[in-house]
């Protein structure tokens, strides 16, 4: 089996090099690539956008235009086979939204979506405000923090985790398991197989405690149940639309929140900027979710031959879209590397792109605009003493982050 695999690895590096597809050899899952990917994707856009990763044995797309592009042609680049980067995770996922494609998967996202629709968000944005109101009221008083778990952290556990709708043990986890999550979308690894031992304890969480008996009336939950009551989806695919609730609610809007505090702190002018101009707060948001989108990438699986450029990826291969890279494509953007939060960053990535665009971009921000409105108030300047970054498969955050506040006088 071991010789079988060689030479099946051998072969697709010499398809790749056939076809005039630049093949690296960098671990793009080491901590040292992790810790700091933009240069090596500087180098992937230098030769091109297409690389073949031979470490992996997969290919990856790195330009704005070569993302977006596949994010929007859901045909040819196929989620249903699974987005992460090994195949024990991606055959161990179903009935999920982000493992799924037409028409299976609009059926299930307008399901998921509905708590999450402009009109029901409203609803909380009077709950969110108040929580964002008390938080940043605390912070001040304190004046020095942990970025990540005192402030980044609040609003998702405070009012998402809530409205999942899960018993008091499953709230308790759902950060671990969220993380966890993440990190298992990687390439096969220590790492990668230590977290997917977790999510299996979600999954079995799910089986066991997921009952009606168990569901909290109102809940997100219970909105699934009620959709299958009415036939929309199967009682089976509850456990898995719930972790699509679970798992990017959590990370996604904690690493974005974490991102904008250090962006800031490290860039007082733009912070300075914001505060005299507070109608940039959604293009802020935009310009952060673009230098740093929490979410570097996912893979798809290429149902036919697809050309980009000079050259052909071939059908059955499997893609990994680099979203970090492609926001940082001086094609796209001028001086990419520079934090600005008056550029025009809508077509940003940080979200995704097409069918599968995040479904809950509107209540991630709906929570850093309250924040950000409120710190705004109170705040003359954000100072970061020291932090240190979360390795990750997939997300890009810190595991904590040490803050100072130097107030309005």
């Amino acid at each position: 089996m071991a010789a079988e695999a060689a030479d099946k690895h051998e072969s697709q590096i010499e398809i790749a090099r056939k076809t005039g597809i630049p093949v690296v050899d960098i671990d793009m899952y080491s901590e040292a690539a992790l810790s700091n990917p933009y240069p090596i994707y500087r180098q992937f856009r230098d030769m091109g956008g297409v690389v073949y990763l031979a470490h992996h044995g997969f290919y990856a797309l790195t330009t704005f235009e070569q993302v977006r592009s596949a994010l929007a042609d859901w045909e040819r680049f196929s989620s249903a086979n699974g987005v992460t980067m090994n195949h024990e995770f991606n055959d161990l996922v179903s009935h999920s939204t982000l493992f799924s494609d037409a028409p299976r998967h609009k059926v299930l996202r307008e399901v998921l979506g509905r708590p999450l629709i402009p009109a029901a968000l409203q609803k909380l944005k009077e709950r969110i405000d108040g929580e964002a109101e008390r938080l940043v009221e605390s912070l001040v008083r304190r004046r020095r923090f942990d970025g990540v778990r005192d402030l980044a952290q609040y609003l998702p556990m405070t009012v998402v985790s809530h409205l999942v709708g899960l018993p008091d043990e499953g709230r308790s986890k759902m950060l671990r398991w969220a993380f966890a999550t993440f990190d298992a979308f990687g390439p096969e690894s220590q790492r990668t197989a230590g977290s997917l031992n977790i999510v299996k304890e979600l999954f079995a969480f799910n089986h066991e405690y997921l009952t009606r008996e168990m569901v909290v009336p109102g809940s997100w939950l219970a909105h699934l149940f009620s959709a299958a009551d009415r036939g929309e989806i199967s009682e089976a695919e509850c456990s898995g639309l719930l972790s699509d609730y679970i798992v990017p609610s959590l990370d996604t809007t904690i690493s974005a929140t974490a991102n904008a505090i250090c962006q800031f702190a490290a860039n007082p002018e733009q912070w300075t900027l914001l505060r005299e101009n507070p109608r940039l707060i959604p293009n802020a948001i935009n310009e952060v979710m673009r230098i740093e989108a929490p979410v570097q990438g996912f893979s798809r699986l290429l149902r036919e031959d697809y050309r980009v450029g000079d050259v052909v990826l071939p059908a059955g291969a499997r893609v990994v879209l680099f979203y970090g890279s492609a926001n940082r494509d001086d094609a796209q953007w001028p001086d990419p590397d520079r934090f600005d939060i008056s550029r025009p960053a809508a077509d940003q990535l940080g979200f995704g792109h097409g069918p599968h665009r995040c479904i809950g971009a509107n209540l991630a921000r709906l929570e850093l605009s309250a924040l950000l409105s409120r710190l705004i108030e109170k705040v003359e300047r954000i100072y970061v003493r020291s932090s240190v970054r979360a390795i990750n498969s997939v997300i890009r955050g810190f595991g904590a982050i040490d803050v100072e506040l130097e107030l309005v006088s």
